[in-house]
């Protein structure tokens, strides 16, 4: 599925450089990707652009030059690069994902959750394609799991709301949409904070001071490399058969606190974990949390999608850059 284009190339020859026009191939699927500087976004960029999709990442402060520079609160920019590159399939990736901050700026998170995702809709309605809505397992309040598609939810916090309501805007405005909801993401991040697990791993390496964790919350950790298999395989399944869409769950089946995350990733890389304190209350400060969101996975699996990398062997792939003690490294990887 590829079409031909012309593209400029610089030739080098001895004594000389010269440009010529060579023809390439480009796939003739279309995906456009928003929030494609973060962390879900590069995963899910980079499984199109490796399977045969032409594949368009945009973002906002580190956009360029490797993607589009576009302002998703800016309707008219919006509806021109959707309108330009007409997209088979949007992946909507771009949201503000932290609790906390949802909670002290709840207006500028609505605009981007809500607001911007309804408009968003609306633009992939008009070029007939199909939009694929990140949500989480934080619409649910965690005291009944495991959450299937058809549960009622029921937020305990902001961010879920505007998720939620997020979910609401676009099934109403483009009826050829999926919801995938998520639960907590790690994967190759450029920096630990990108992530609520990998930003432990200070903590974890640092083994001179006693460090507490939550050992309360259940949580599903999930590779952003799985997330994006799914999307990848929920769009090409889409284009066979136009019946998918509507709401879906996908998750690590690892359920593990956030204690219990920090002592696998100690022994990933053979380091210490008795500094490591374990906390069974539950949290008083920040956005509220549910206990257990676990999402029942079962309807994609159904369809055959799923992938799913073993939290070891991921979180190893994910924070080796990062190990400050490089005979550590050596122990692991050699």
């Amino acid at each position: 599925m590829v079409g031909r284009e012309k593209e400029l190339r610089i030739r080098f020859a001895p004594g000389r450089c010269e440009l010529v026009e060579e023809d390439v191939d480009i796939p003739s699927r279309r995906v456009l990707i928003t929030g494609a500087t973060g962390l879900l976004g590069r995963a899910v960029f980079k499984e199109f652009n490796e399977n045969s999709w032409n594949t368009v990442g945009c973002g906002y402060r580190r956009a360029q030059p490797r993607f589009e520079h576009v302002n998703l609160l800016d309707s008219i920019a919006v509806h021109d690069i959707i309108h330009d590159f007409q997209p088979h399939v949007i992946v909507h990736c771009a949201a503000e994902r932290r609790p906390d901050v949802v909670e002290g700026q709840p207006d500028a998170a609505s605009q981007l959750n809500v607001a911007a995702s309804a408009n968003l809709a609306k633009e992939a309605a008009g070029v007939r394609a199909f939009l694929i809505y990140i949500s989480t397992d934080y619409v649910f309040d965690g005291t009944s799991p495991p959450y299937k598609e058809t549960d009622v939810p029921n937020p305990l916090n902001l961010y879920g709301k505007t998720k939620l309501e997020g979910e609401k805007a676009v099934l109403e405005n483009n009826e050829d949409t999926a919801v995938l909801r998520i639960p907590v993401l790690y994967g190759e991040v450029e920096r630990l904070e990108e992530s609520a697990v990998t930003v432990m791993f200070d903590k974890v390496q640092f083994s001179n001071k006693s460090a507490n964790m939550d050992h309360w919350q259940q949580r599903f950790p999930t590779n952003v490399k799985d997330v994006a298999a799914v999307c990848r395989q929920l769009a090409e399944k889409r284009m066979l058969d136009p019946s998918i869409k509507g709401t879906f769950h996908w998750s690590g089946n690892e359920q593990m606190t956030k204690y219990e995350m920090a002592c696998a990733i100690a022994d990933a890389f053979n380091l210490p974990s008795s500094h490591l304190r374990p906390i069974t209350d539950s949290p008083v400060v920040g956005a509220l949390r549910p206990k257990n969101a676990q999402l029942d996975c079962s309807k994609l699996e159904m369809l055959g999608i799923g992938q799913r990398t073993p939290f070891r062997a991921g979180i190893r792939e994910s924070l080796w850059p990062f190990l400050v003690d490089k005979r550590w490294r050596q122990t692991v990887f050699h």
